[in-house]
């Protein structure tokens, strides 16, 4: 059956390559995003951050498709740097569209949605555990899980599905679109710069988009899903060894390696 899919964040990265993949299969989507090309039928110019556009948009969607099947929420980026140094407006932008703008989209879309619809929000490995220098990123990202996990049992007598999708890296400009603050003390020395240069140094080592979304549609196409799915076989593998050690084991390791 032909589905409405609204995406996120449609016009790069992940949101771009699931966008390709639903409409290689003839589904019907309809795209959000602040950059790109609009039309104002199947693609919308939209900040996720803006509560009364988000809902203005859903509505248009709404009374032009009648409905809305699936919505991936894709939109976000992220801040660098150590916590106390990056300006607090910063993490609150950035918590603003990776948190808020899921709950607005999620809030638009509901009154569109009926039994059998699903909701996606492209969580992170970093809602699994903390990150140096990338502590703001980590809580939102946490944050859009447990929304996730909540909302899940919120709407399960209403048949709407709910499931935070958890990738490891990815080889988009995510990374290089992130919003870096450098600024460093007698604390931190020479590690804020050192782990940006890790970061970027992983960068060949990162999933392709092609192999990460296809993980994740064969994962939406599933009859029956899970609360949380991890992208990523060394993110997987990760996780399973995390459970298996002391918090400050996996503190020391990723302080040391990440």
């Amino acid at each position: 059956m032909k589905k409405v899919v609204v995406i996120t964040g449609y016009n790069s990265g992940i949101g771009k390559g699931l966008t390709a993949l639903y409409q290689k299969d003839g589904h019907t989507v309809i795209g959000l995003d602040k950059f790109g090309e609009f039309d104002n039928k199947t693609t919308f110019m939209v900040d996720v951050a803006d509560e009364q556009l988000v809902a203005n948009t859903f509505d248009i969607i709404g009374n032009l498709y009648g409905k809305i099947d699936v919505l991936i929420n894709c939109a976000g980026y992220a801040v660098f740097g150590a916590t106390e140094l990056i300006p607090t407006q910063d993490a609150k932008n950035m918590f603003d569209v990776n948190y808020f703008g899921i709950l607005n989209c999620i809030k638009a879309a509901i009154k569109y949605m009926d039994k059998g619809s699903r909701i996606y929000n492209i969580s992170s490995a970093c809602a699994l555990y903390a990150v140096p220098f990338r502590t703001h990123y980590s809580a939102s990202k946490a944050a859009v899980s447990m929304l996730s996990y909540g909302l899940r049992m919120e709407l399960k007598d209403s048949g709407i599905d709910v499931v935070a999708i958890c990738p490891g890296d990815v080889r988009t400009n995510f990374s290089k679109n992130r919003k870096k603050t450098m600024l460093t003390n007698e604390k931190y020395g020479q590690r804020i710069e050192k782990s940006a240069k890790q970061i970027e140094q992983r960068e060949s080592k990162r999933m392709t988009i092609e192999y990460a979304t296809g993980k994740m549609y064969k994962i939406f196409n599933k009859k029956h899903t899970k609360p949380m799915y991890i992208v990523g076989k060394s993110i997987k593998f990760l996780n399973f060894v995390t459970r298996l050690v002391p918090t400050s084991t996996v503190l020391h390791f990723t302080n040391k390696y990440l």
